[in-house]
């Protein structure tokens, strides 16, 4: 007997979309940054032990309170069709990235989410996103555009940020892999470990609103800021 849960065609679609944007083949640039992990990793400040301990932190304490929390309100908004309320939000993420690497990360990120997500997903809300960030309208923010292509497939804010913040995971620790901090069989290890703290962290984004949104990582902050004015860098951020 098939689970209720996948019977439903939109049920099913809503799945797909999800695992397709959270795939670490999905060539969003996720693939070009390394999250603030290298600046810790030059610094020695991060050996194999602290990979899972330093992800839940930026999960719990710079991701969840700052891009899911822009990601759960802007699929909001972009569902209602509000973007001026997109727009607002978009502006504000992009503000409370301190460091300059992590703002161009997140709008070079953005902005290949909102040309691949408009050719694979299309749709009126996509393109009308697609163009105010094409007039500089709004940053294109990783997290709003990911936010709308969401909305635009149809898949509810809590999948949407569940989806993210895993994709943000696997992102790491694919960077620490790079960077030789873990292997494989690790990696999926603290993929598993971390799982709690994704269910945690996507709950709380999903209600928090909009004033209360931005994270506090002073110490990933002055890595990046590090990481900014290094001689070699294999990641973007």
């Amino acid at each position: 007997m098939q689970s209720p849960a996948l019977t439903a065609p939109t049920d099913v679609r809503q799945l797909l979309v999800s695992l397709q944007l959270a795939d670490s083949a999905f060539p969003s640039g996720f693939y070009t940054m390394s999250h603030g992990l290298e600046g810790f990793s030059q610094a020695r400040w991060v050996t194999r032990p602290d990979v899972e301990g330093l992800l839940a932190d930026l999960l719990r304490h710079s991701v969840g309170p700052g891009d899911a929390t822009a990601l759960a309100r802007a699929h909001d908004a972009a569902t209602a069709g509000d973007w001026p309320s997109v727009q607002e939000i978009d502006r504000r993420l992009f503000a409370s990235k301190l460091n300059t690497e992590m703002r161009k990360a997140s709008v070079r990120s953005g902005h290949q989410v909102c040309d691949l997500a408009l050719e694979v997903l299309g749709g009126e809300g996509l393109a009308e996103y697609v163009r105010l960030v094409k007039a500089r309208s709004t940053p294109g923010c990783q997290a709003v555009a990911s936010a709308v292509a969401f909305a635009a497939a149809g898949v509810s804010v809590e999948r949407a940020v569940t989806s993210d913040l895993f994709a943000f995971s696997a992102s790491f620790v694919g960077a620490a892999l790079r960077l030789r901090l873990t292997d494989h069989r690790h990696a999926q290890v603290v993929l598993n470990a971390v799982s709690s703290v994704i269910e945690d962290t996507a709950a709380s984004a999903v209600v928090r609103e909009i004033d209360d949104m931005g994270g506090c990582v002073p110490v990933a902050d002055i890595m990046s800021a590090r990481h900014e004015r290094a001689e070699a860098r294999l990641f973007a951020s």
